[in-house]
């Protein structure tokens, strides 16, 4: 155990507070409340099956909203590692301290360069190719919003337990009607009713290799794409054109990686996971995607959904490849980027 784990967690506490501060008001109300509501079970160690008391969550909420107005003009704090000081994003140095005790952390800008930081336990360790993938499992630091998995550099972080939360908000809210839909065919493959704590664990340990082959996914589109795309996200900041450029960009991931192994190891729950976790971005820019998967489904053919899945790749990677230009003939004349130029030609271009 690493000696001085509680004062490193709080350190990294201080920082995840700092980021919500600037960016919890990132969401829409509806979203915000679910967020806080499972912030509000990790940090008081409660389990999924516990009941949660509106009150204590309102009090806790009101509490936790003046934290973080007290904190919205403070930096963030280097972290004390091995009594060596390290600036926060410094992943790669601090883990070079930590990974040997047991720990992982992470410190990365996520979606509208929202800051995130985490600090948890370390489950394994894997390298593929030149990349080194950290898998977490208890994670003792983390801010309001937790991506269960993120590439930063080399690194691959994978968060077993940020995973294992996120599922269980799908499942409670599936549950709510059970409609007959993805999250509905997923849940089949698992016993649910008679034993949900192993159902969960089996669930997630499924899934972590559905996250694995997405973020192996973003490399090569990275490769493909090039350092073009991530300036033109970052000047699209919190816009419809950053999340149409992101939901084509995921796709392009998708079928260069993730869709091509699911099908050709025929993981039917993973792949009816899938389709439950898109969002309505991606399946309004991608609907013939969603119909062959339905089409799978309801006869059995997997050759529509292959053929899809391969002229998606073409499709996105020939988009993707057309907006860099795009982009780069702008930045070439010293101009602004025109999003509605990119916003049409994207909308122009659903498959």
């Amino acid at each position: 155990m690493y000696p001085d784990l509680q004062k490193l967690t709080s350190s990294v506490q201080n920082n995840c507070h700092i980021s919500d501060a600037l960016h919890a008001g990132d969401d829409t109300l509806c979203i915000y409340l679910l967020k806080m509501r499972e912030f509000y079970r990790w940090e008081n160690k409660l389990s999924f099956h516990d009941a949660l008391d509106n009150k204590d969550i309102s009090h806790w909420l009101q509490q936790r909203e003046e934290l973080w107005e007290s904190m919205e003009t403070n930096d963030f704090c280097s972290l004390s590692v091995n009594d060596q000081f390290f600036e926060p994003f410094a992943s790669d140095k601090i883990n070079a301290q930590l990974l040997e005790h047991g720990l992982v952390y992470s410190g990365g800008l996520g979606r509208r360069t929202k800051p995130h930081f985490f600090l948890a336990e370390l489950l394994e360790k894997k390298t593929y190719h030149d990349f080194t993938v950290l898998i977490s499992n208890k994670e003792y630091a983390r801010d309001l919003s937790a991506p269960a998995a993120m590439t930063q550099g080399q690194t691959i972080y994978i968060r077993r337990e940020s995973l294992q939360r996120i599922l269980w908000e799908m499942i409670e809210q599936w549950r709510w009607n059970e409609p007959d839909n993805a999250m509905g065919r997923t849940l089949a493959f698992y016993d649910f009713s008679q034993d949900p704590e192993l159902a969960l664990e089996q669930l997630t340990d499924n899934e972590l290799e559905s996250m694995l082959l997405h973020e192996l996914g973003e490399l090569h589109a990275g490769r493909i794409l090039g350092e073009a795309w991530g300036s033109l996200l970052v000047s699209g900041t919190r816009s419809k054109m950053e999340i149409m450029l992101r939901a084509i960009r995921d796709h392009l991931a998708d079928a260069l990686s993730t869709l091509p192994h699911l099908v050709e190891n025929n993981n039917k729950a993973a792949l009816h996971f899938y389709f439950a976790n898109l969002n309505y971005m991606r399946k309004d820019l991608f609907p013939s995607l969603y119909s062959a998967y339905e089409n799978w489904y309801q006869d059995a053919n997997v050759v529509p959904l292959k053929n899809i899945i391969l002229k998606g790749k073409e499709h996105w990677q020939s988009l993707c490849l057309e907006i860099v230009d795009l982009a780069e003939k702008y930045v070439n004349n010293n101009s602004i980027i025109p999003e509605n130029k990119i916003i049409n030609l994207i909308e122009r271009n659903r498959l």
